[in-house]
C-alpha cells in the first residue's frame, strides 16, 4: 500500500520523511513540484499524480503538504483519509500541526507513524488507543527522556485494542461529566457580477468533546434529519440505525473527535448570508473600484470577522482604497486589496471605493474575483438543528452543550 510519507513546507523543503516498505528517493517529489508550479494556489494541485514508477497522493493542510507515495495502485480516497487522520493525530498530540511543532517533537512523530502504519497499511488511527501506546509530550518527559534514553512507547497492548469499541479506552473516570457538540458549516459559493448564484454548497461537520465516565451509549436526534445528505460517519456510529430511524447511536471516543461530515448541494436550500456587489471600470491609465457589502438571510444573527480579499491584475501599479467602515489596505508586493470589515451592521450596507493606477498603455483583460470570508455564531445556514441528546447506560446526568457556527469556505464573487 503506502511506501513512504513526505512532509513539505511552503518553501518546497522536505523536512520529514518516513518509509515503511522500501526507501523511496526524495527525487520522486520533483513530480509534485512540477504539478505545483502549474497552478496558482496549493488547493488546485491534483490530489493524485501518476509517475512512471509511483503514485503520489497528497493533501494540503496547515500550510504543509503531506505526500503519500504508493508503488502499486490503491484506493486514493482511503489514502487521503489516512493523511487527514495523520494531521488530526499530530494536532491532538502537539496542539497544532506545524513545521515548528513537528521539528520540536521529531521522536514522538516518528513513533506515532510507526504505530499508525504496519508494513504500509494503516493500522491504528484512533487517538485514544495511540495515547495508551505513546504518551503525549510534556515538559517533564522532554527533560527526562534524553537523559534516560527510555522509549516513549508502552510495552503493553492497549485494553481497548481488543474490544469491540477500540476507539474508547477502558476505565474512563471524570469528576464532572460533560459533552459538547459543535456544528460547523462552511459555505462554498460562486456568484457572478449580476448577483446570480452559479454554485452554492454547504460542507458541514459535527465535532464533539466528550468527557463522560464509564461506557456511555449516546443517541443524537435531529428536528429535520432529511436535510443530511452525503454523510460520512466516525466508526463509532451505528450505520444501520441511522438508515432505519435517522438518529445517531454511538459509544463515543474519549476526548475530541469528529462525529460526522455532510454536504448539501441543492441551491434551493442554500441561503447565502451576505451579499457583495463589486463594480470595476478601467480606462487607459486608471480605473475605479466600488464594492458594496451587507447581510442577507441570517435570522437576526450578526455576521462577524468579514474580510474581502481582492487580487489586482499585474498591470496595476497602485491602489488607493477608501472605506465607509472597517480598514482597507493595499499590499503592493502581493498586489492584493484587503478590506477588514469585522462585524456587519444589520441595518445598513457599507461600501469601499478605490482609485486604481495602471501601467501606461495597458488595460486588464478581465476583472478580478473577490474572495469573501465571514463567520456567524449560533447559526446553521442549512437549517439543521439538534432535537435532543440522550445518554444511556450510566446513572449520572451529564452537562450537554451544543453550538452552531457558519463560516465562509470558498466564497467567490466574480466582477
Amino acid at each position: 500500500m503506502i511506501n513512504s510519507l513526505f512532509i513539505i513546507n511552503n518553501l518546497g523543503e522536505v523536512f520529514m520523511e518516513r518509509h515503511w516498505k522500501s526507501v523511496v528517493s526524495r527525487s520522486v517529489c520533483d513530480y509534485f513540484f512540477d504539478a505545483q508550479s502549474k497552478v496558482s494556489s496549493p488547493a488546485d494541485i491534483p490530489p493524485v499524480i501518476q509517475t512512471p514508477h509511483f503514485y503520489i497522493i497528497s493533501i494540503y493542510r496547515n500550510k504543509l503538504h503531506f505526500l503519500a507515495v504508493l508503488q502499486s495502485e490503491g484506493p486514493p480516497l482511503f489514502v487521503i483519509e489516512f493523511l487527514h487522520r495523520v494531521v488530526d493525530v499530530l494536532t491532538d498530540y502537539l496542539g497544532e500541526c506545524s513545521e515548528v511543532k513537528i521539528k520540536d517533537h521529531y521522536v514522538i512523530v516518528y513513533e506515532l507513524l510507526e504505530e499508525m502504519v504496519d508494513n504500509g497499511f494503516p493500522l491504528v488511527t484512533e487517538c485514544n488507543v495511540l495515547k495508551e501506546l505513546i504518551h503525549p509530550p510534556s515538559l517533564v518527559r522532554d527533560i527526562v527522556r534524553p537523559l534516560t534514553g527510555e522509549s516513549g512507547v508502552s510495552t503493553t497492548l492497549p485494553k481497548g485494542q481488543l474490544s469491540n469499541v477500540p476507539w474508547r479506552r477502558a476505565g474512563v473516570r471524570y469528576t464532572n461529566n460533560e459533552i459538547f457538540l459543535d456544528m460547523i458549516e462552511e459555505v462554498d459559493a460562486i456568484i457572478d457580477k449580476t448577483g446570480t448564484t452559479i454554485l452554492s454548497e454547504i460542507h458541514g461537520r459535527i465535532e464533539a468533546n466528550c468527557r463522560l465516565s464509564g461506557m456511555p451509549d449516546l443517541t443524537l436526534s435531529f428536528i429535520n434529519p432529511r436535510l443530511l445528505d452525503d454523510v460520512s460517519f466516525h466508526p463509532c456510529v451505528r450505520f444501520k440505525r441511522w438508515e432505519v430511524e435517522k438518529v445517531f447511536s454511538f459509544v463515543p471516543p474519549d476526548g475530541r473527535f469528529q462525529l460526522v461530515t455532510y454536504q448539501l448541494g441543492n441551491q434551493s436550500q442554500v441561503s447565502l448570508p451576505v451579499f457583495v456587489a463589486p463594480t470595476f471600470t478601467f480606462h487607459e491609465s486608471s480605473g475605479k473600484l466600488n464594492v458594496k457589502v451587507g447581510p442577507k438571510q441570517t435570522m437576526g444573527k450578526l455576521v462577524e470577522d468579514v474580510v474581502l480579499t481582492i487580487p489586482m491584475p499585474p498591470c496595476v501599479t497602485n491602489v488607493s482604497p477608501l472605506s465607509t467602515f472597517g480598514m482597507a489596505t493595499y499590499d503592493p508586493v502581493e498586489r492584493v486589496v484587503l478590506w477588514k470589515i469585522g462585524r456587519l451592521n444589520p441595518q445598513k450596507e457599507i461600501s469601499m471605493s478605490a482609485h486604481i493606477s495602471l501601467t501606461a498603455g495597458e488595460v486588464p483583460d478581465g476583472n478580478p474575483t473577490i474572495m469573501v470570508d465571514f463567520k456567524i455564531s449560533q447559526f446553521a445556514v442549512s437549517g439543521l438543528k439538534v432535537n435532543r441528546l440522550d445518554v444511556n447506560g450510566e446513572k449520572y446526568k451529564p452537562f450537554k452543550g451544543i453550538k452552531y457556527y457558519t463560516k465562509a469556505g470558498k466564497f467567490q464573487v466574480r466582477s
